[in-house]
């Protein structure tokens, strides 16, 4: 077990655009310490050590090979998350990785077997359901304000990141694309309310063979499309409830909720008033509308813990606590027990998104083998019960 009395040192690999937020974030976070980062880009990675005072900058090899080193922070391209994972576990370190966890099942189990043989945890992204948002919707499902859950849509309509992302190719190649990067964060909330996922269909296809980089150095460069960019999917979870999800780059707009959850008495409905602001962000509204009532009341966004002292946007609705999941797995580590955000929960979800992705070559509903335990809430810290101060509490 690591010692609660000291901070979780870390060791940072992929300092791409993603590491901003979590080298942002964790600075403000007590329980962390990033101690070194490093990537195959060592300019990049010492500019991001200077600006966000990280004391060394070191390549990936010897951050891995650091004994002072307590966990690695897997922020690679998702085709190298297998790999630079494996290396860290070898060499006795803990990790937490970027999602998807890994891009073949048969290294996803290769990662957590070795892990488990040499006592080691695994935590993968997202951690969007350890926000308020999700620990509120949670919650009333626990309490059964909504009856028996029965059934979930989710819908994801975005027209790519070409927009906004100056170096979007491997969204766009093998690995890539709307399933494998937004279905984790929809999935991950699905599981956490309503448990495993039994079987699942799907369908997809790939609309357009180029997108155009529409900004930084390489606006107007064509790059080609290698996967699918609009997925739907049917899902049945081992609790009997049954869902479904829409997961696209090729949607201009749209007015359908982010995600709703039905039930025998009512409907929990996560509305999308800002771009983006769905199951990939940590708070925001949640609605609930019940057979005893005529409207829809919102129930408090509740407000992060003190020591959460990370950015809102502009319009306070996205809060973007990116790095809490690796704070939770540290002090998992303090305690003996799992994390929430487990590298179990990760490979279910890739399983099933390959049963999404197989399915329509197959022409049949997929079985999923996995499964996982349904992640436990964050203990109440307040009078609402929708957060955790990660420093104080199992």
């Amino acid at each position: 077990m690591i010692d609660s009395e000291r901070p979780f040192r870390v060791g940072l690999i992929g300092t791409g655009r993603i590491g901003d937020i979590y080298l942002r974030n964790c600075a403000a976070l007590d329980r962390l310490d990033i101690v070194s980062c490093g990537s195959l880009n060592m300019d990049e990675s010492r500019a991001k050590a200077a600006q966000f005072g990280v004391p060394q900058c070191s390549c990936p090899d010897e951050i891995i090979a650091d004994p002072d080193i307590d966990a690695i922070l897997n922020l690679t391209v998702p085709a190298a998350h297998a790999e630079v994972s494996l290396a860290a576990i070898n060499a006795g370190k803990h990790v937490y990785s970027e999602k998807p966890f890994v891009t073949d099942l048969a290294d996803g189990h290769r990662i957590l077997d070795l892990a488990a043989s040499r006592g080691l945890l695994v935590g993968v992204a997202p951690d969007t359901f350890l926000g308020g948002r999700w620990q509120t919707v949670r919650k009333l499902l626990d309490q059964g304000v909504i009856g028996d859950p029965t059934g979930i849509a989710a819908f994801v309509p975005t027209h790519g990141v070409e927009r906004h992302h100056p170096n979007p190719d491997f969204y766009y190649a093998s690995g890539g694309g709307p399933l494998l990067d937004l279905g984790p964060y929809y999935l991950a909330a699905m599981v956490f309310c309503l448990g495993p996922i039994a079987r699942v269909a799907g369908m997809a296809r790939r609309t357009f063979p180029e997108r155009m980089i529409e900004n930084g150095p390489r606006n107007g460069e064509m790059i080609p499309v290698e996967v699918d960019t609009h997925c739907l999917s049917l899902i049945e979870f081992e609790s009997g409830a049954i869902g479904q999800m829409m997961v696209s780059f090729d949607v201009w707009e749209s007015e359908t909720p982010r995600l709703e959850i039905y039930g025998t008495d009512g409907t929990v409905c996560i509305p999308d008033p800002d771009p983006g602001d769905g199951a990939n962000v940590f708070q925001g509204p949640v609605w609930v509308r019940t057979r005893a009532t005529s409207r829809w009341t919102m129930r408090p966004r509740p407000k992060a813990p003190p020591d959460w002292k990370v950015a809102e946007n502009t319009h306070g609705l996205n809060f973007d606590a990116r790095g809490v999941g690796l704070a939770e797995l540290a002090q998992a580590a303090s305690y003996g027990r799992g994390p929430r955000a487990s590298g179990a929960l990760g490979l279910h979800l890739c399983e099933v998104m390959k049963g999404m992705h197989d399915s329509p070559r197959l022409g049949r509903f997929v079985e999923i083998e996995s499964t996982c335990a349904r992640p436990a809430m964050l203990p109440e810290t307040d009078e609402t019960g929708l957060n955790v101060n990660l420093g104080l509490s199992q």
